[in-house]
């Protein structure tokens, strides 16, 4: 793979290409998406969002940025617990997942403490020193450049803050079999009958598999210079939560 191209999924793409064809990905699941994680992960992507969400720590009057916010499960936690004199930035690449999360924050009342921003987390459009925390579930896999994100987050948080990654990962070898059935087998099946997208769901189990291991992704978030990472597993492995702080 060159300078000049990246994945997406098993594919080797032009780096420019690939924000559009994710963006067609996730333009195509946006309504379905909630319905698609309960389905995939049997109901347990709660439990990993309500573990990293008491791993965060999140304090009144903080403030927090939560990137690839989606249909905003976290950000709405965050906004309980930041409450009325705290910020929580819920922001995505994609517009029509953010208006999706929007719309449901809305429709619960979560309004005052949470603003919406559309931007690309490689280029995040915020001071230095700005965030408390920052948050990122399910989401650092489609970033094409990686190491730029993680520099630009390490940018905008504040010395004391930290960073919480929540992401799939690399599963012990002993569940390398049926999760690899699941992911090629299942998971496209679910999105064909479900979403009506076959295409969209093989490529997020093959991007899955293209993601970094759990030790790399640590040196990755030192390298751009986090002072600190721990990581931990997750249903084997399946998914893990990297913890990077910046001092």
């Amino acid at each position: 793979m060159s300078d000049n191209t990246t994945h997406f999924g098993y594919q080797e793409v032009p780096v420019t290409e690939k924000v559009k064809k994710v963006g067609a990905v996730f333009d195509s699941v946006a309504s379905k998406y909630d319905i698609m994680n309960d389905v995939m992960s049997m109901g347990v992507h709660r439990l990993w969002k309500w573990f990293a969400l008491e791993v965060c720590a999140i304090n009144e009057g903080e403030r927090v940025l939560d990137i690839a916010s989606g249909t905003g499960d976290l950000a709405a936690k965050h906004a309980e617990r930041t409450g009325n004199e705290g910020l929580v930035i819920a922001s995505d690449i994609n517009n029509s997942m953010l208006s999706v999360g929007r719309d449901r924050l809305t429709d619960r009342g979560i309004i005052g403490n949470v603003q919406y921003v559309q931007a690309d987390a490689e280029q995040l459009p915020f001071p230095d020193n700005y965030f408390d925390c920052i948050t990122i579930a399910f989401g650092l896999r489609n970033v094409t450049n990686k190491d730029t994100a993680l520099a630009s987050m390490q940018r905008v948080l504040k010395p004391g803050g930290r960073l919480l990654v929540l992401e799939f990962s690399k599963p012990h070898s002993f569940l390398k079999g049926i999760y690899d059935t699941y992911s090629f087998k299942l998971l496209p099946l679910f999105g064909k009958v479900i979403a009506k997208d076959e295409d969209s769901y093989r490529y997020l189990a093959e991007s899955i598999r293209m993601h970094p291991d759990q030790e790399t992704l640590k040196t990755m978030a030192l390298d751009a210079g986090f002072d600190q990472c721990d990581y931990m597993n997750m249903s084997g492995g399946i998914v893990a939560i990297h913890r990077a702080y910046k001092f």
